[in-house]
């Protein structure tokens, strides 16, 4: 008994200890004066917490089960934001121009880019310059006061979650975003960013993650209907040109269904299939671009699901370097447009002089895609749509162990519909309406290998499979494509070095140079 006496104590003294570290390094917003009412504002004593925590070297600022109104959260180095389980902190909406703090003073460079790729302090949790810094725990940030477009001329306006520039070593983990404004996270300038186990239902961006470094996005939950889900960006936000680099991304989902139905697990659709007024509503896609003047280079995307959304778009339209880009062991269901749109072009929105970019060294592998395109007003879209423009080739694109089954139904009129360049124009899938083949198109490519592909169709589709305008040494093997009465599987122009083997339809062939031929 004697001895069991004695364990019992050091156990008191140990929890005693324990409390007293406890009350050092975490700090209750409600020691600071908030109120989880949901009617208090309580900017300023989610702000003292933080202040305290960062005069004590850091620590966790502590959210426990309530409804926490707030403005402009102003996070400081070595700081966590903890969120509890039941713990909603919830962005206000301004009064008279009371809110969310202003916007940063106007940038020479501010005309590079969108309006909210240049301002961050008009955030609902903002950082800029910061290290060591965390947002975690199974609570919601919800954005209930942010606008959903830039509102600049409303003072004390806000339009982001989290808006957090120029930091190193930060982690986002475990919580949900619901109605995150232009922006859920905009992080930009952000290197070593770990961003897992995040839910994030979206009115507009999800995750834009720009001119950054060493970065991990891992399963994550992602709804955005309204535009990009997963948006990896290269602006000149920061005044000069940053390449993002160094990305994987893994063990994601990403939707496209009504706002607000990923968080209360009904996963609902206003927008239907067939919809006149449809134009390319429905996004929810991962998107490399479109601001690209910095590039992107290694980078890796693994093991995600995409449903009722669009595909993947890597894009450089402004210069930059996009380069060793992997993607692997992805499916799709339900997607609108195409499930793969490579495009470089010259919108070159960027300081002057700036050279149009490169795109290299890409390998899409082991997707299984079902259901894609023949929706909205444009139902000749569907294809994978691979595009450079004249003088600027796509180079060395690999393509393997893909199966794509399309929702199919145009005819062949759309054979010889003119394909625009759209050199200057804003880079999206939606711009060309219709295509002449209803697989893969491909225009300006250099270096394309394709192989262990099978496509098919819903719907009779009277349009080849393949067509390839100015594609120089390019290989199929052991390829299976459907095809309607008359049509070909491949319409060539332009081309030298072609070769196809195990195509089905079509004889071992090698051609050294075309003009224009059909398969």
């Amino acid at each position: 008994m004697k001895n069991s006496k004695v364990t019992l104590s050091a156990l008191f003294i140990f929890l005693i200890v324990l409390s007293g570290s406890a009350k050092e390094v975490f700090f209750n917003v409600l020691d600071f004066g908030a109120k989880g009412d949901g009617k208090t504002n309580n900017t300023r004593a989610i702000n003292a917490a933080v202040d305290a925590a960062a005069k004590k070297g850091g620590g966790t600022v502590y959210f426990p089960a309530g409804d926490f109104l707030s403005f402009t959260i102003r996070m400081k180095s070595k700081i966590t934001l903890h969120l509890d389980q039941g713990a909603v902190l919830i962005g206000d909406k301004e009064i008279n121009g009371v809110g969310y703090d202003l916007p940063e003073e106007d940038a020479w460079y501010k005309k590079f880019q969108d309006f909210g790729h240049s301002y961050w302090k008009n955030s609902l949790i903002y950082g800029d310059s910061l290290h060591d810094i965390a947002i975690t725990g199974n609570g919601m940030i919800w954005g209930k006061g942010l606008y959903t477009y830039d509102k600049p001329g409303i003072k004390g306006s806000g339009n982001k979650a989290i808006g957090l520039k120029n930091c190193f070593n930060v982690t986002i983990r475990d919580v949900s975003i619901l109605h995150g404004g232009h922006f859920c996270i905009l992080a930009t300038g952000v290197d070593n960013l770990t961003i897992d186990n995040v839910r994030a239902d979206a009115d507009r961006d999800a995750f834009d993650i720009d001119c950054c470094k060493n970065v991990r996005v891992s399963n994550c939950n992602i709804n955005s209907p309204m535009d990009d889900g997963l948006c990896l960006k290269s602006s000149f936000g920061l005044g000069y040109a940053k390449a993002t680099e160094n990305v994987t991304i893994t063990n994601c989902q990403v939707y496209g269904y009504d706002h607000g139905t990923l968080m209360d697990g009904t996963f609902g659709t206003i927008f239907k299939d067939e919809d006149p007024g449809a134009n390319h509503s429905i996004t929810g896609r991962l998107k490399l671009g479109t601001e690209s003047n910095g590039g992107f280079r290694n980078i890796t995307v693994s093991n995600c699901v995409f449903e009722h959304s669009r595909g993947i778009c890597i894009e450089t339209a402004d210069g930059g370097l996009i380069e060793d880009i992997v993607i692997n062991g992805i499916t799709m269901r339900d997607v609108t447009d195409t499930p793969f749109f490579i495009r470089l072009n010259a919108r070159m929105r960027g300081p002057e002089g700036t050279p149009v970019g490169v795109c290299k060294r890409i390998t899409i592998s082991n997707i299984i895609v079902y259901d894609v395109g023949g929706r909205t007003k444009f139902p000749g879209l569907g294809a994978g749509m691979v595009m450079g423009i004249p003088g600027h080739y796509i180079e060395d694109l690999t393509l393997s162990n893909i199966r794509i089954i399309y929702r199919g139904g145009t005819t062949k009129e759309a054979v010889d519909s003119e394909v625009p360049q759209n050199i200057d124009m804003y880079p999206d899938p939606y711009r060309w309406h219709t295509l002449p083949a209803y697989g893969m198109y491909f225009r300006y490519v250099r270096g394309l290998r394709v192989s262990d592909v099978v496509l098919s169709y819903l719907n009779r589709d009277e349009r080849p499979a393949f067509v390839l305008d100015d594609v120089h040494n390019a290989s199929f093997s052991n390829v299976y494509a459907q095809n309607g009465a008359g049509a070909p599987q491949f319409v060539l122009k332009n081309l030298t070095n072609f070769s196809a083997h195990q195509v089905n339809g079509v004889g071992d062939t090698k051609l050294e140079k075309v003009v224009k031929k059909e398969l």
